[in-house]
């Protein structure tokens, strides 16, 4: 995992969206930086992507920016392509850019391993969290609230610290394409 304290490694993407290419440099002026790694066919992000739009509308405008990240091989799985992946945003309402890591160099430099993955950034653009959203999971009979990652949201724009107690992502691994997976993935 991405140690904390590491500095949040660039990245420059299109926003199936907008058509607008995104930058780390779009949020220079942020309190803080939410980069999500999700997808759209993983059964671990349908279970929390109402809960992801959820937090899109509530920190809009709040001083964090937030952006989704899909590095999933699309040739392999077109059900993360990119058109797919903007009638996702269409239809579930996002108001963050959803953006295509096609050759999955974000996603290596970020050491996402799975999706749903979550790295917040404070004012620094040093890592402050990196885990998961909540402890619901499918199928677990636990609401998803959020309330993991919510928590260290509200610390970053109340200037407090984040607690270190911070538990892993679960979900579905990152669809690498064939000789893209990196080494720290096994």
């Amino acid at each position: 995992m991405l140690a904390l304290g590491t500095e949040a490694p660039d990245f420059s993407l299109p926003d199936v969206v907008s058509g607008n290419t995104v930058s780390l440099s779009d949020y220079s002026d942020r309190a803080g930086l939410l980069v999500m790694f999700i997808c759209n066919h993983c059964p671990y992000v349908k279970h929390v992507r109402q809960e992801l739009a959820n937090l899109g509308k509530d920190y809009e405008g709040s001083g964090i920016g937030i952006v989704a990240v899909c590095a999933n091989d699309s040739d392999n799985y077109p059900g993360d392509s990119p058109q797919a992946m903007k009638e996702e945003a269409d239809t579930f309402g996002y108001v963050f850019p959803y953006l295509h890591d096609d050759d999955q160099s974000v996603a290596a430099a970020y050491t996402a391993m799975c999706t749903p993955d979550f790295f917040l950034f404070g004012p620094d653009r040093t890592l402050v969290y990196r885990g998961r959203l909540d402890e619901s999971r499918p199928d677990s009979g636990i609401p998803v609230t959020g309330n993991e990652l919510r928590a260290a949201m509200d610390a970053v724009l109340a200037g407090r610290p984040v607690t270190e107690e911070q538990h892993p992502s679960m979900g579905c691994s990152i669809k690498w394409k064939p000789g893209n997976q990196p080494a720290y993935f096994g």
